[in-house]
């Protein structure tokens, strides 16, 4: 069954999580304007398929969904580039200095810093599972991976934040279990 496309549902369903979604767009691309540009893709390409999508269901999931799918096309276009400016012998597009986003809400810049350090493939299930809070199996539909390839990712990607954490946890009195443990 096809929906009805209309301005007022396509709003009531999915533009309510425009803001949830660029929050993960920004820490995918790590820049404002690609952020911005990739969750405007991904509203166009909702609103097209609009039709498709079935009332009453997980909205957000299914936006989530087409996310990374923009987002996994603009890298392999990105890695297609940046592969033939390199075939050039045209470095200086490749040698541009990052300049880091400046972050909205979150203020501790180490655990930003330690989040976008993290490899892409457990950025990605990092911030599904553990910033916007969908479970195993919304995350393996969203990324079209294997639950366990998503469990595997989110374990390393937290040991890789916690290790890069662990510094900064000092400095603000945390210590870890184990090290308590040996001064009890």
């Amino acid at each position: 069954m096809r929906n009805e496309i209309t301005p007022e549902i396509f709003e009531a369903e999915a533009v309510q999580h425009i803001d949830d979604l660029f929050r993960t767009a920004k820490r995918l691309t790590m820049n404002q304007t690609d952020a911005e540009d990739l969750v405007q893709e991904t509203f166009m390409q909702a609103w097209k398929s609009f039709d498709h999508y079935e009332l009453g269901t997980n909205c957000r999931a299914w936006l989530y969904k087409i996310l990374f799918n923009k987002f996994d096309h603009h890298r392999r276009k990105k890695y297609t580039q940046a592969k033939y400016i390199q075939e050039a012998d045209d470095l200086t597009f490749l040698s541009a200095a990052f300049v880091a986003p400046i972050p909205e809400h979150l203020t501790d810049t180490e655990v930003i810093g330690a989040l976008n350090k993290l490899p892409e493939h457990y950025r990605a299930v990092v911030l599904l599972a553990d910033v916007q809070e969908f479970d195993y199996k919304e995350v393996a539909a969203i990324l079209d991976i294997p639950i366990g390839t998503v469990m595997s990712r989110l374990n390393r990607g937290r040991a890789q934040l916690k290790k890069s954490l662990s510094k900064v946890a000092g400095e603000y009195g945390i210590r870890s279990a184990q090290h308590a443990q040996a001064f009890a």
